[in-house]
């Protein structure tokens, strides 16, 4: 059974997560373990101090080695291996859907929370890799935690009821954007579902789903299809559909200083 530890000062962010939706479900059935460690159980002074002033002075605090440490020997022991370790940090590596993909096939992952003005250097001893879920400062890493354990934990096979659901997805087929979806009533306000969608005409859906899924990519991220493009990633059928949208679409796409398209 895939297993999280996550270590945070404030573990009570994480009761609702792990409680609702998916995830608690995934929990609730024992498709999955998460357990997480609050780092000032494993301080020694009776204040339970975790963070402390930084050496050559400057603001903030810095959560302190021995804590981080002590929690990690104790997850080891439990755990009889030392698990893939992650921490999350602004400068990390970007949070991507593949990265997910990647993180589902780990059995054991330690999640260090970080906070304040991040932890001391030396944690980094310990730490395989460092994630960051966008360009932005957090409080803390306890939601990107959040966020990494939500996309990782669906893709755990048997967590979702439909595998289709998964092949559906947005960037899982070769980082392509989703199509469009429409349920009932067929007309609302005026605005009606596209007539393909109502045909019953499977192959036609499909075709136009790809031409969608397609059309969304190029105009968001036209560098991503025309690379495909050129190294063949696209069926002969998808290929077709490609260059059409390239040819409607490419006025409403300028060229950048770094040599990416964007509209």
């Amino acid at each position: 059974m895939p297993s999280f530890d996550i270590l945070t000062v404030l573990p009570g962010l994480f009761s609702g997560f792990l409680t609702e939706g998916v995830t608690g479900k995934a929990i609730a059935a024992g498709k999955v373990r998460v357990t997480i460690h609050n780092i000032r159980n494993f301080a020694t002074d009776r204040h339970r101090t975790v963070d402390d002033v930084p050496y050559g002075g400057g603001p903030g605090m810095v959560i302190k080695p021995e804590p981080i440490f002590r929690a990690f020997d104790h997850i080891c022991e439990n755990l009889g291996k030392k698990p893939h370790v992650i921490l999350t940090e602004p400068w990390g590596e970007m949070f991507t859907q593949e990265k997910a993909v990647k993180l589902s096939k780990i059995e054991n992952i330690l999640i260090i929370c970080g906070r304040y003005e991040g932890v001391d250097e030396r944690v980094k001893n310990i730490v395989d890799e460092e994630i960051s879920i966008g360009n932005f400062v957090l409080t803390g890493g306890e939601l990107p935690a959040m966020v990494i354990m939500d996309a990782v934990i669906r893709l755990v096979p048997g967590v979702l009821g439909s595998t289709e659901s998964l092949k559906a997805d947005s960037f899982s087929d070769r980082g392509l954007m989703g199509y469009p979806n429409y349920t009932r009533p067929a007309e609302y306000r005026g605005m009606k579902v596209p007539e393909v969608l109502l045909s019953g005409h499977h192959k036609k859906i499909d075709l136009w789903r790809k031409e969608k899924s397609i059309e969304r990519t190029y105009l968001k991220n036209p560098a991503l299809v025309e690379k495909l493009l050129k190294e063949g990633k696209f069926s002969k059928e998808e290929s077709e559909i490609v260059r059409k949208i390239i040819k409607k679409f490419s006025d409403k796409v300028k060229r950048t200083d770094d040599g990416e398209r964007s509209v």
